[in-house]
């Protein structure tokens, strides 16, 4: 089954709780009781938030542990530890079929906890009909989801915009992505290297490093929507055959087909395909075209900090 929400986890978690009242739980013992609760395997327990900095199932147990314990069902007695409260024990005599954000709501500091975030989840959930995504995603999911959502239009925007640009504007581009990566030396270095303009794309050699001790042949097609198959991959194959290369970079703003790909793996030079997707995503990574309109830092508390010698 998929990574259960962290309000599904919440009920769970305080019934866990109780069935050790005067014992502080770990948060190591917690994760493992729910992953046997809800029979998650190693793929599930594996999969990573789309930041890679922290699981899907331990974010969302340790946001249910949070919103239980801002509603007072929970107590934190030090770090990593949870402990049921007398407020836990009694929500649990009424037998609840499930606790959720809006059974939270009953108790004055969850509401406060609310207004103080400033959230608008609740809002945004009777208005657009997103209670399955709100069930499941803890903020920083929902922090992380936004980000790939513009990440992905931007992507998208940047694409259309290659596929759009003069084959002198797509050979400067992809000569600026290429030393931003620390290919090439100095941008006049690869701007000599592959200066040749050919049948609306590049070629020609650049550095692979900046004291040059090897190269790269580059091929760049700047092609709107014809994809990119075989015989193309075999010619530059035979290109690199030609001028004695070990490595090579194919650049298109289109697609390659599976059996383009697939021939890469058979010939005895280094081939590298991006795609116009990767193409686009690269630019971003790097600073191409694209500029830095918001930026948000988010912090968690530095526990050595307070740590008293």
């Amino acid at each position: 089954m998929p990574v259960p929400g962290y309000q599904t986890l919440m009920l769970p978690t305080l019934r866990y709780a109780a069935a050790k009242p005067t014992n502080e739980i770990t948060m190591r013992e917690l994760l493992t009781q729910m992953a046997l609760e809800f029979s998650l395997t190693d793929a599930d327990l594996k999969e990573l938030l789309p930041s890679g900095t922290q699981t899907t199932f331990a974010n969302r147990v340790h946001w249910a542990c949070t919103y239980l314990r801002k509603a007072g069902l929970l107590q934190s007695p030090r770090r990593a530890h949870i402990q049921i409260t007398k407020r836990g024990l009694e929500v649990l005599k009424t037998k609840p079929s499930e606790i959720d954000v809006g059974f939270l709501k009953k108790f004055p500091e969850f509401v406060t906890f609310q207004q103080t975030k400033g959230t608008r989840s609740t809002k945004l959930n009777e208005n657009s009909g997103e209670q399955q995504n709100l069930n499941s995603e803890t903020p920083l999911e929902s922090l992380e989801t936004g980000f790939q959502s513009l990440r992905s239009e931007l992507a998208e925007t940047l694409l259309q915009k290659v596929k759009t640009c003069s084959p002198a504007f797509f050979e400067r581009l992809v000569v600026e992505l290429l030393v931003r990566m620390g290919y090439g030396g100095s941008r006049a270095d690869a701007g000599k290297a592959i200066g040749k303009s050919g049948d609306e794309g590049i070629d020609g050699i650049i550095k692979e490093d900046k004291l040059g001790l090897d190269t790269i042949y580059i091929q760049a097609k700047r092609w709107k929507d014809t994809t990119v198959s075989r015989p193309a991959i075999q010619q530059f194959a035979g290109a690199l055959a030609g001028q004695g290369a070990h490595k090579g970079i194919f650049i298109t703003s289109s697609r390659f087909t599976d059996e383009a790909r697939q021939f890469t793996s058979k010939v005895n030079s280094k081939i590298v395909l991006i795609d116009g997707e990767e193409l686009a995503n690269l630019m971003i990574d790097y600073g191409i075209g694209v500029s830095t309109t918001v930026t948000y830092e988010v912090k968690r508390m530095d526990s050595d900090y307070f740590a008293e010698e």
